[in-house]
């Protein structure tokens, strides 16, 4: 049985694959907006989902995972390591870049 870490949080994002660039649009609506350049085939853009915010939240890509959504514009990702908080907090960070 694997232990689940003390520090996590679930995200609502939502996405817009094949945008021109990756980009943190921010929170509307208590849902994450995201941006990247992937086109939705072959789950290249939750690969880039995944590598955006892991950028963006400054963890490693192994500390996400998408939940739910595989194949939706509207996903659930579990964030392990952070609080609901300290995402946000880096979120927004991030979006005034």
């Amino acid at each position: 049985m694997a232990l689940k870490p003390k520090e996590s949080c679930i995200l609502k994002v939502r996405v817009q694959p094949k945008a021109s660039r990756n980009q943190v649009d921010g929170y509307e609506d208590g849902t994450l907006r995201l941006r990247v350049t992937a086109p939705p085939i072959e789950g290249k853009a939750n690969t880039g989902v995944i590598a955006l915010l892991a950028k963006a939240l400054g963890v490693s890509k192994s500390k996400l995972e998408i939940v739910r959504g595989h194949g939706s514009r509207d996903k659930v990702v579990s964030v392990d390591t952070l609080t609901e908080q300290e995402v946000r907090r880096r979120i927004e960070t991030a979006v005034e870049r």
